[in-house]
C-alpha cells in the first residue's frame, strides 16, 4: 500500500481528471507560485514543499458569478432571500423552514444523521458554508445552479411539502412580502397562469440564492497562517500547534487528502464513490450520482432553460454513465469541524471516525460494479490520524456578519 494514496485514491487518471475539472471552474487568484520561503525562517515544524501546496488551498477566491440569475448580488434580493429562507410558513405545518435543517446556530447544518422536515429524508444534510462556489448541488448533483438547488425541497413531501401555487399566493397576500418582490422582481402579474406562477416561484428560489451567497467563509487560522507566509512574517509557524502542523503535512504530503479535497474550497466539487457502509444494510444502494444526472437532464428548472437570465451563458452538461452509480459529491471541510456528522447519510459520528474509515476501509462496502476500484487504506498511526483531525480544526471560520444569521422582521430593506 501506498501511504501517497488520496484518501483511499490512487488513480493517476483521477488525479489529471480533478486536476482540470479545478482548473476550469475554480478561479485562480495567483498564476505563480510565491518564492519558498528560507528554511532559517521555516524552522524545522514544516518544510518548503509542504508550504507551496499548502498556498494552493488559501485564499478563497473573488465569489463567481451567477450568469443565470440577474439579481444574485441584489442587496434588496438578499434581503427578500434572507427573510423567505427563515419563514416557516413556507411548509405545509407551519413549522419548517429552510433553517430547520441549515440552523446557523449549528454551521448551516443540523447535527443530525439524516435530515428532517415533515418526514425523516434518506440523506445528511450538508452545509451552506460558501455554497455559492458548488458547480453542482445536492448530494447528487441533481441541480446546477443555487437558485434551482432551494426550489426542490419547497415543493418535496419530505421536507416542506409545499406547492408553488401556495408559495404565490402568500407573497400576493402578505403586504410586506409583496412589496419586498415588486421591488426586486416587478410587479405580480394578476393571472394565475401556470406559467406566471413558475417565474414567480423561480423568482423566490433566485432571492434565496441572493441571500445564500453571503455565507462565506474564508478567514480560518488556516488562511491566516497562509497570509502570515505570504506577507513574509518570521511568526510563520505561531498560528498553528505542532500537531496542526503536522497534519497540514500529512494532508498535502503523503496521505495526499487533496487529491479529492482540493484547492481553497476543500473539494473538487465532483463526486465519488466512498464506499462508506449504509446506515441500514438492508437498504438498498442509493444510486447517488447517477441518479442525480438524470434528474438533472429531466429537470423543469436548469441553468441553461427557459428560467435561466443568460442564454447565451454554457452550463456543463453532465454525461450518464453507469460508473456513477453511488457516487456523492466531496464536500468541503471549511468548517468540518462544526458540521459532523458525516458522509452522505451522517454514517460517521467524528473526524476522528472519517480519519478512521480512509486509514482501514473499516466494514467497506464492494465497489459497485465499473465503478471506482482505487480506493485502498492508508495505514496511518493513531497520532498521524489525531494530527489530521487537529488539522481539519483550523479550517473552522464562522465570523460572519450576525445580521445574517437571524430572521429578519421584515422582508423589506431599509
Amino acid at each position: 500500500m501506498r501511504r501517497s494514496d488520496c484518501f483511499g485514491y490512487r488513480c493517476p487518471a483521477l488525479a489529471v481528471f480533478t486536476f482540470l475539472a479545478i482548473a476550469s471552474c475554480i478561479p485562480v487568484e495567483r498564476q505563480q507560485e510565491s518564492p519558498s520561503r528560507p528554511d532559517s525562517v521555516l524552522g524545522s515544524a514544516i518544510d518548503a514543499e509542504t508550504l507551496r501546496r499548502a498556498r494552493q488551498h488559501s485564499p478563497l477566491p473573488a465569489l463567481p458569478a451567477s450568469p443565470t440569475n440577474r439579481w444574485a448580488d441584489d442587496e434588496r434580493a438578499a434581503i427578500l432571500g434572507q427573510f423567505l429562507f427563515f419563514d416557516r410558513r413556507l411548509s405545509a405545518n407551519g413549522e419548517v423552514s429552510c433553517s430547520t435543517c441549515h440552523d446557523p446556530e449549528l454551521s448551516f447544518a443540523d447535527g443530525k444523521q439524516l435530515a428532517q422536515g415533515l418526514e425523516v429524508g434518506p440523506r445528511h444534510t450538508p452545509s451552506l458554508w460558501n455554497v455559492a462556489y458548488n458547480r453542482w448541488f445536492f448530494w447528487d448533483g441533481r441541480a446546477d445552479t443555487l437558485w434551482s438547488q432551494a426550489l426542490g425541497p419547497l415543493e418535496s413531501e419530505v421536507e416542506h411539502g409545499m406547492s408553488r401555487v401556495a408559495i404565490a399566493a402568500l407573497i400576493r397576500q402578505d403586504p410586506d412580502l409583496r412589496g419586498a418582490y415588486e421591488a426586486v422582481f416587478g410587479a405580480l402579474p394578476h393571472s394565475e397562469r401556470p406559467e406566471d406562477i413558475d417565474r414567480l416561484f423561480v423568482n423566490v428560489g433566485k432571492a434565496m440564492e441572493a441571500y445564500e451567497r453571503k455565507l462565506i467563509s474564508r478567514s480560518s487560522r488556516f488562511d491566516r497562517f497562509i497570509a502570515e507566509e505570504e506577507s513574509g512574517s518570521s511568526e510563520v509557524n505561531a498560528a498553528l500547534t505542532s500537531s496542526e502542523l503536522r497534519g497540514l503535512s500529512l494532508f498535502v504530503g503523503a496521505a495526499n487528502c487533496r487529491l479529492c479535497h482540493a484547492g481553497p474550497l476543500f473539494s473538487d466539487r465532483e463526486f465519488h464513490d466512498t464506499r462508506v457502509p449504509l446506515l441500514d444494510g438492508h437498504r438498498p444502494p442509493d444510486s447517488g450520482r447517477y441518479g442525480g444526472i438524470r434528474s438533472l437532464l429531466g429537470a423543469e428548472f436548469r441553468g441553461a432553460g427557459p428560467f435561466g437570465d443568460d442564454p447565451e451563458h454554457s452550463m456543463p452538461e453532465p454525461v450518464l454513465r453507469g460508473e456513477t452509480w453511488g457516487e456523492f459529491k466531496t464536500p468541503t471541510l471549511r468548517n468540518v469541524a462544526k458540521t459532523g456528522p458525516y458522509m452522505h447519510q451522517g454514517q460517521l459520528e467524528s473526524l476522528r471516525d472519517v480519519v478512521h474509515f480512509y486509514s482501514t476501509l473499516e466494514n467497506a462496502r464492494p465497489p459497485h460494479d465499473h465503478g471506482e476500484v482505487t480506493m485502498v487504506p492508508l495505514e496511518l498511526s493513531a497520532s498521524e490520524i489525531d494530527d489530521i483531525v487537529a488539522f481539519l480544526g483550523t479550517l473552522t471560520d464562522e465570523s460572519i456578519d450576525a445580521e445574517l444569521l437571524k430572521p429578519l422582521a421584515s422582508p423589506l430593506i431599509h
